[in-house]
């Protein structure tokens, strides 16, 4: 990944997640043949399409990153890398090849969206940090969001392997 200057960098790598969300979960609808995990992923996926959504408007309005105040520049920017190079959405494990390998598996192919909103998750809490306040109130219905995905997914999990 790029260097971040500033507020809207942080946006475009979150749209990049959303849509590679949005990926996964359009494959994971046409894998999955139990009619509630697809269900789950198709309302997964319009999920990612509307935060999507939110991210490209919000790039268009923001400027310069807020660094938190207790933050070295450099450290933080090589954090928020790491952040994105480990995110199970970009990672060989997270790419749709992997998914269609578990495509028979319900609970394979849910743990794998697990690890995706987790890694989302973590990766918008520390946005939220650096976006102007004005940002911050959409950054938090995300994460609440997210936060019901991960209830959902692992509310599935349960029930598959039940």
């Amino acid at each position: 990944m790029a260097e971040f200057f500033n507020a809207a960098d942080v946006t475009a790598a979150a749209i990049r997640i959303e849509q590679r969300g949005q990926d996964v979960y359009n494959q994971a609808v046409a894998m999955a043949t139990k009619p509630e995990v697809r269900a789950l992923f198709q309302h997964l996926a319009a999920e990612e399409a509307r935060h999507e959504a939110t991210f490209r408007a919000m790039a268009d309005r923001v400027g310069p990153v807020e660094l938190p105040a207790w933050s070295i520049a450099a450290e933080y920017v090589e954090y928020l890398h790491a952040l994105l190079d480990s995110h199970a959405l970009f990672t060989q494990a997270g790419t749709l090849t992997a998914l269609k390998g578990a495509a028979d598996d319900h609970a394979a192919a849910l743990r794998m969206a697990i690890q995706f909103e987790k890694d989302t998750l973590l990766f918008f809490t520390e946005m939220r940090e650096l976006v102007p306040a004005g940002e911050k109130a959409a950054v938090d219905a995300c994460i609440a969001e997210e936060r019901a995905h991960l209830r959902a997914l692992t509310a599935m999990l349960a029930q598959v392997n039940a």
